[in-house]
């Protein structure tokens, strides 16, 4: 019966948070999760480009509703159930046991990186994180065949690009300076306008 498993798989999950929060209540350390150093995603994952990357950081801050740097198990779901694909409990669980490295049970973003990783080599298997692999894609509906053809040989492009970050930092520099020129150009305009009602 998979309802009883279910609810033994969640008690023992609570009585560990339980003892974990009584242990640090009296005083003894728990352990630590390990965590090597500062996470840079455009250094631990350089097949991604930075576009790319801020891509899939705005998704996953986006269901980080807690703020605290990880999707838990509620977290996902209320993502899977916006993506239009529901999970169960155990579901949810295996999607985060299949990249949760430091054995969590919460997905950090490095760990989120792991999945769009996984899902360019091929080696994702299960549906739900596929999903959220697809979520992130090129939608053909949206923008038809040549433009799905432009970005995948844009894609081609960037990979054989030697220094794609350096293009990519300098077209962000170049998009900042023309959004700062287009913001003082209406400030200008605003101004002339103003003065004519004085």
């Amino acid at each position: 019966d998979t309802s009883s498993l279910l609810t033994l798989i969640m008690a023992s999950e609570l009585s560990a948070k339980l003892e974990r929060q009584r242990l640090s209540a009296d005083g003894v350390a728990t352990p630590a999760i390990q965590r090597d150093g500062p996470f840079n995603p455009y250094t631990a994952f350089p097949e991604f480009s930075r576009k790319q990357i801020k891509s899939y950081q705005t998704m996953f801050k986006t269901y980080d509703t807690s703020r605290d740097g990880f999707l838990d198990l509620m977290e996902l779901k209320l993502m899977m159930e916006k993506l239009g694909h529901a999970q169960t409990h155990a579901g949810l669980k295996e999607m985060i046991a299949a990249v949760d490295d430091d054995n969590d049970g919460q997905m950090s973003f490095k760990e989120f990186l792991m999945i769009f990783k996984l899902a360019a080599s091929g080696e994702l298997k299960l549906e739900g994180l596929k999903e959220i692999a697809l979520a992130t894609s090129v939608d053909v509906t949206k923008e038809g065949v040549g433009g799905a053809k432009n970005f995948f040989e844009a894609h081609a492009k960037k990979a054989s690009s030697g220094s794609a970050f350096e293009e990519e930092i300098k077209a962000e520099q170049e998009e900042r300076k023309k959004e700062a020129a287009a913001a003082a150009e209406r400030k200008a305009e605003f101004k002339k306008k103003m003065s004519s009602f004085h």
